[in-house]
Order: structure tokens, then sequence, then C-alpha cells
């Protein structure tokens, strides 16, 4: 296959994809976190700006719209197939990632094992944007949030490690 082919997937065909990959990774984290949330998570010490649990819902719920959109973006723009690979790649790695980070967390109890997920999260969502830049500037402008979410999040869970180790 030739590198510089031109790629391009049927709008309704890439919306389907994205938002059900990212349902998916949603639906993960989900069912990990709330299994665990009024039991383990319950009674960790937490940092002073932990924000209260209502806050997370709404927050990543907006956050995941964003990513469908911008994953959607990406699947529909024509670029040579080298760099739309290279932007998928690195969207499905941060977005596994992101599904394994409440595994880890709520699903395992290790802040210690999540804070090495969020840490590659964080590189894998920067990898995401610089490909997606390549592509589309939208795209790249929607995961703006979710990686100062994610640095936030990086922070809650360092304290969470830091305060019940």
């Amino acid at each position: 296959m030739d590198a510089t082919r031109q790629t391009r997937r049927h709008p309704l065909r890439a919306a389907a994809i994205s938002g059900g990959l990212v349902l998916a990774a949603a639906a993960i984290g989900n069912l990990a976190t709330f299994a665990n949330l009024k039991t383990w998570y319950a009674y960790l010490h937490k940092p002073a700006f932990t924000p209260p649990n209502w806050v997370f819902g709404p927050a990543w719920g907006i956050l995941y719209v964003l990513m469908a959109v911008a994953f959607w973006r990406i699947l529909t723009v024509s670029d040579n197939a080298r760099n739309k690979r290279f932007a998928v790649t690195c969207f499905l790695v941060q977005l596994a990632l992101n599904a394994s980070w409440s595994v880890v967390f709520f699903g395992m109890n290790s802040p210690a094992g999540a804070l090495i997920v969020i840490a590659l999260m964080i590189v894998a969502i920067v990898a995401t944007l610089i490909g997606f830049l390549r592509l589309d500037r939208i795209a790249a402008l929607c995961l703006v949030p979710y990686l100062a979410w994610v640095c936030f999040a990086t922070a809650l869970n360092a304290g969470v490690w830091s305060l019940n180790r």
C-alpha cells in the first residue's frame, strides 16, 4: 500500500467507531470506579484540593464527548496514511490507558500503579495531540481540556498515593 494514499472514512461510520470506542473506555472505567467508590475510595485520605465526587461525572462526560468528536474528525480527514496511522494509533493507546487507569486505581486499589499508568497516559495524550495537530487543528484543540484534566488527576492520584502509603 502506498504511504501517500489518501485515506478517509464515511462520516457516519467514523462517528460510530469513535463514539463506540470512547463509550467502551468510559464504560470500563465506570465499572471499575463505581464498584469501589463507596467502599475502598471513601475511606482513603485525599488531598485538600479533591473536588466532590459529583464533579467527576460531568467533567468526564464532557471530556469523553470532546475525545469522540476529535477522533471522529481525524477518521474523516483526508491525509496521507502514515500521518493518520500515527494519530489513530496514539489515540487508541491513550484510550486504552484511560480505561486501564480506573481498573488499576479503583479495581486493583493501587494508587501507585495508577500513577505509572497516568504518567504513560500523559505521554500518549501529548503524542496524540501532536498527531492530531498534523491533521486537524480543531481535533487537537478538543483534546487540550482532556490533557489539562489528566494533569490535575495526576496531582490527585499522587496526593492519594502519598497520603495513604
